[in-house]
């Protein structure tokens, strides 16, 4: 049988689930305080900007502002958890815990602890999405179904920047390195992608490069249908956050083997 390069696809199957259920359980010691942390930010966006400025400003799209930001708080929220997730806890049982080294010394491979770390990652940004969401449908700026289709997109969102985390995490020499990463993309991307105003208002050059951002895509299927509005181009933003999850993936699994199995 041909040994498998560092270039080789990931190959997981179903093993990573008890590591997936390791992160879990030990995330469940503390889940209130993680939720509540994950709900503070993102709070203090859509009622200090949505209900404050919010009042000083015209209906956006047909919309009050606080409802038209509702959902870019949504993403934002779900992209900065699974990001945080993929980056320092990741990087903590990667280097500073030597988790994974403990895990790799078991009949499972590298390949079944980075699933477990995508997965988890995507997982653990899915509640705060769902936290956000049920905040947003108990100030009635929701009441539409079609609301309820904005789950998936949280899941496929979360697997998104969590895979682009995990590229970071694998190139990263100590958490420093992280803020690099937060300062040259994150921010900028936060502030380009139509979370907090229409991005049509851009220059003509940076509208057309944020629309190709993750965020981006994860914001023009959030938004519709929390307005109870079929998004237009629905199946290419889709496979967008899934091309996008699949390369990062893939990329982040080589730099990682790169990295640890020298």
């Amino acid at each position: 049988m041909q040994t498998p390069t560092i270039y080789s696809l990931p190959r997981p199957g179903l093993r990573w689930l008890p590591v997936w259920r390791r992160n879990f359980l030990v995330w469940r010691k503390l889940a209130i305080p993680s939720v509540l942390g994950n709900l503070a930010d993102p709070l203090i966006y859509m009622l200090g900007l949505g209900y404050g400025l919010g009042g000083l400003l015209p209906q956006i799209s047909g919309v009050s502002y606080v409802s038209f930001l509702a959902a870019g708080t949504v993403v934002a929220s779900t992209m900065n958890a699974a990001t945080f997730e993929a980056l320092y806890s990741a990087f903590s049982r990667m280097h500073v815990q030597k988790t994974w080294d403990a895990i790799l010394n078991t009949p499972l491979s590298l390949d079944h602890v980075l699933t477990a770390e995508l997965v988890w990652a995507a997982s653990k940004s899915l509640l705060s999405g769902l936290a956000i969401l049920l905040v947003i449908a108990a100030l009635g700026l929701t009441t539409s179904p079609l609301a309820l289709w904005v789950i998936p997109v949280i899941f496929l969102t979360g697997l998104a920047f969590a895979a682009m985390g995990l590229i970071v995490c694998a190139l990263a020499p100590s958490y420093d390195f992280f803020m690099y990463y937060f300062t040259l993309f994150i921010t900028p991307m936060l502030l380009v992608s139509g979370v907090f105003f229409p991005a049509d208002q851009l220059p003509a050059a940076v509208h057309a490069l944020a629309a190709w951002l993750p965020l981006s895509h994860a914001v023009q299927l959030a938004r519709p249908l929390l307005l109870g509005e079929v998004p237009a181009n629905a199946s290419g933003h889709v496979a967008a956050l899934l091309v996008i999850a699949i390369i990062a993936f893939y990329i982040a699994t080589v730099l990682t083997r790169r990295r640890l199995l020298k």
